[in-house]
Formats: structure tokens, C-alpha cells, sequence
């Protein structure tokens, strides 16, 4: 038992656990990758490596005389073969997409094809080609529950944080596409007073007023948070 070594045998191509002779020559050895990997004895370089993710050889075999065992192989390390020319291999010649003739359409030809991506999405009315009347009416409905003079409360990224105050619009905007909702905030942490690029959709105090995506508000019985300054110096 101990004249054999398990040793992992890794190529471009194959992947395997091998049980090898310590005292198979290099050149025989070459001989049985052949029949393994598919790479010609000739065109084989190998090198022994303590583990897959290792990126410094242990050895490099290059003397075709020298046994397995003068470089010092032990179980589960990993022979790791590289094909100097794959392109006379049978592996190589299987995965080298170089030698392939490619199968190229014109544009002209791939739209005529009704087999295709661009013909389903056309035949379902998708993404592009969606009709522009139900684009904008997605675009201009505003949730149920989003009702002018409602309390709500904003979502905020900082923890803690709750941001809460009134609905005073909700709809489209010239600012930009979609449906947005006007938040007159219970205290200053808005951007505007309600208007936006000279354009104005309610009125408030400068700060107190913002503008959020529908899925960022929270309706509901949101009382005003009042600040307590009991334990603040005066």
C-alpha cells in the first residue's frame, strides 16, 4: 500500500481522483493522462500542487525519467495538467470555440424569424412594444389608501428615525415619470416647501415638504411625535 498515492487529476477538461505508483516513471505517467485528460503525452506539462486553490506548485515534473515518487507525492494532493497546444487534443478541439463557424443573423433576418425573443415579445405585447395607453395608465394610478389629508409616516434609512406628517398630494409630476406623493412633514426634514422646479403641487413651510415613491408611505393613526426637552439644558 505504501508504493500507492491518491492524488486528484485536474485538466481543462476533467476532473477526477486518481490512485497512482509511486514508482510509474513520468513518461508512463504521461502516458495514463493521456487516457484521462485527452491531451497527447507530447503536449502535457504537470505540475503537483498541495490543493486545488494552492497557487504555488509544490513541483513541476519536467524529467520524463524521474519516478512520481522523487517529487515527493502524498494522498490527496493535486496533479494539475496543461495542454501546450490544445488545439490537436480531443478535448481541446471540443471546447476551443475559436475553431466553431459561427451562426450569425443580420438584423434584417432576426426580425423576420418568428422563433425568436423579439417575435414572442411582439406577439404579447411586451416590454417595447406594450401598448403606450396602458404604460401611462400603470404609470398614473395612485394606491387606494393614499388619500389627500392622511396621516403617514415616511420610511427612513436611519434607524429610529420616524419621519411623520400629512398627505397633500398625490400623482403625477412634471419633475418626473410616475406616480409621487407630497408629504408636509411635522418637522423640518423635507427638501421643499411643496413646489418643485418652479412648479407647485401644495404649499407648506420651506423644509417641512417632500416628495416619496407610493411604497415608501405608510398610512394610518400617526400622531404628532412632540419633542421632549425635559432632561435638555435651558
Amino acid at each position: 500500500m505504501s508504493g500507492i498515492v491518491r492524488l486528484f487529476v485536474i485538466s481543462p477538461d476533467t476532473h477526477s481522483e486518481r490512485r497512482l505508483e509511486l514508482h510509474v516513471t513520468i513518461g508512463k505517467l504521461k502516458d495514463k493522462l493521456e487516457l484521462i485528460t485527452g491531451i497527447p503525452a507530447a503536449n502535457q506539462i504537470i505540475s503537483l500542487y498541495n490543493s486545488e486553490n494552492d497557487p504555488n506548485a509544490v513541483a513541476t515534473f519536467s524529467d520524463d525519467s524521474k519516478q512520481l515518487g522523487f517529487y515527493g507525492a502524498r494522498d490527496y494532493q493535486v496533479l494539475r495538467v496543461v495542454d501546450t497546444n490544445p488545439s490537436v487534443s480531443f478535448t481541446g478541439q471540443m471546447t476551443d470555440v475559436s475553431q466553431v463557424d459561427k451562426f450569425e443573423l443580420t438584423p434584417e433576418e432576426y426580425a423576420r424569424r418568428q422563433d425568436t425573443v423579439l417575435a414572442y415579445k411582439q406577439r404579447n405585447q411586451m416590454g417595447r412594444f406594450a401598448p403606450k395607453e396602458a404604460e401611462s395608465l400603470i404609470d398614473t394610478v395612485v394606491p387606494a389608501e393614499i388619500v389627500i389629508g392622511s396621516r403617514c409616516e415616511v420610511e427612513s434609512a436611519e434607524p429610529g428615525l420616524k419621519k411623520r406628517g400629512v398627505v397633500r398630494f398625490a400623482g403625477p409630476t412634471k419633475f418626473s415619470k410616475g406616480v409621487w406623493v407630497g408629504i408636509e412633514y411635522d418637522e423640518p426634514l423635507g427638501k421643499n416647501d411643496g413646489s418643485v422646479q418652479g412648479e407647485r403641487y401644495f404649499t407648506c413651510q420651506p423644509k417641512y415638504g417632500v416628495f416619496v415613491a407610493p411604497d415608501k408611505v405608510k398610512v394610518g393613526d400617526y400622531p404628532v411625535e412632540e419633542l421632549n426637552f425635559e432632561d435638555e439644558e435651558i
